[in-house]
Order: structure tokens, then sequence, then C-alpha cells
């Protein structure tokens, strides 16, 4: 068997797409998901899996949580070693002494065009980033909640995503070693 991370968007944000942690893990061992465990509220879960097909999982966690929810979340399901890769490939390591200014966006896809001209023009002063492959780095020393580069991502890449930040990351990592 084979450990999944799935990160979850729109669910219990902001009080919308209320979902327990606990149904979440029904949902996903309905599924026949093994080995499930979740981290926080905010759709992060690990499990196992017979399947080798990251994008069917994707598909089948985001069509189980709608049916149960009435919420078409944004799932991203990474292995272990995708995880670990976008760890090692973190652009900017100055960023993980302060993780919460630290985030990567998993994006469901690479970018054909991605218009990263664009994405400058939005960037402030203290704000970095970078596109590599299917992630998108930002170390935002101030925070994101004002940032309009980090609301335009999605917009601008044209490719669905969920974003966490490294506190989060580095967790999710380590209940996915604990399970795999």
């Amino acid at each position: 068997m084979d450990t999944y991370i799935a990160l979850i968007r729109g669910i219990n944000v902001g009080g919308r797409g209320r979902l327990l942690m606990k149904d979440l893990r029904s949902v996903l061992e309905g599924l026949g998901l093994v080995n499930v465990k979740t981290y926080l509220q905010s759709g992060n879960a690990v499990f196992q899996s017979r399947s080798h097909d990251g994008q069917k999982l994707s598909h089948d966690i985001g069509e189980a949580i709608r049916e149960i929810s009435q919420v078409t979340p944004e799932v991203v399901v990474l292995t272990v070693e995708e995880l670990q890769s976008s760890m090692a490939s973190n652009p900017f390591p100055e960023g993980e002494s302060d993780p919460t200014s630290l985030h990567v966006f998993f994006l469901k896809s690479r970018p054909e065009n991605p218009d990263l001209a664009k994405l400058e023009s939005l960037r402030t002063n203290t704000e970095k980033f970078e596109l590599l492959g299917t992630c998108f780095y930002l170390h935002a020393p101030d925070g994101i909640g004002r940032s309009k580069l980090a609301a335009n991502v999605e917009k601008v890449l044209d490719i669905g995503l969920t974003a966490r930040n490294w506190r989060s990351v580095k967790a999710v990592m380590s209940l996915a070693l604990e399970v795999g």
C-alpha cells in the first residue's frame, strides 16, 4: 500500500463548508482508504491505498465530500515522495524560521502559460515567490491576510490549488511518515 496526503480546500473556512474530521475520515474509509488520519480541522488527511492514481483519488474524494456536504472542494492528492520533494525544493529557507510566513500553494497541475509578470505586479516589496512545477512558493513576512498576490494566485495561474503554511506542511509530513 502507498501512503498519500489529501489537501482539501473549501471545508471549515470562515464558517462555511463545515465538515467534521470524523466525517471526513468516514468518507475516506468509505472509499476503501485505510489508516486514515487527519490534521487540524482544515482538510488535511493522510491515508493508505492500493491505488497508484492520485488524480483519480483526488476526484473520488472530492465527489464523496460533495455528496455528503454540498461543498465541492478542491482536492490535491500527493504521495509522500511528492510532498518531500516540494519541501526539499523550498526556494525560501529563510522563511522556515517563521513557518506562518512561508506558504506552499499545491497546484492540481502544472500551468501551461503562467503569467509571472502579472504575479510580479501584485507582489509587495517584502513578498517573494517562485513557481516550481506544481508548487507555488510564497514567502510573505508581513502575512498573507491582505496580500493581493496570495489572493490572486489561482486566478492568474488558472489552475485549481490549495495552500498550506510551512507549519502545516511539516505537520502533515510528520503524520504521513507515521502512517507510512
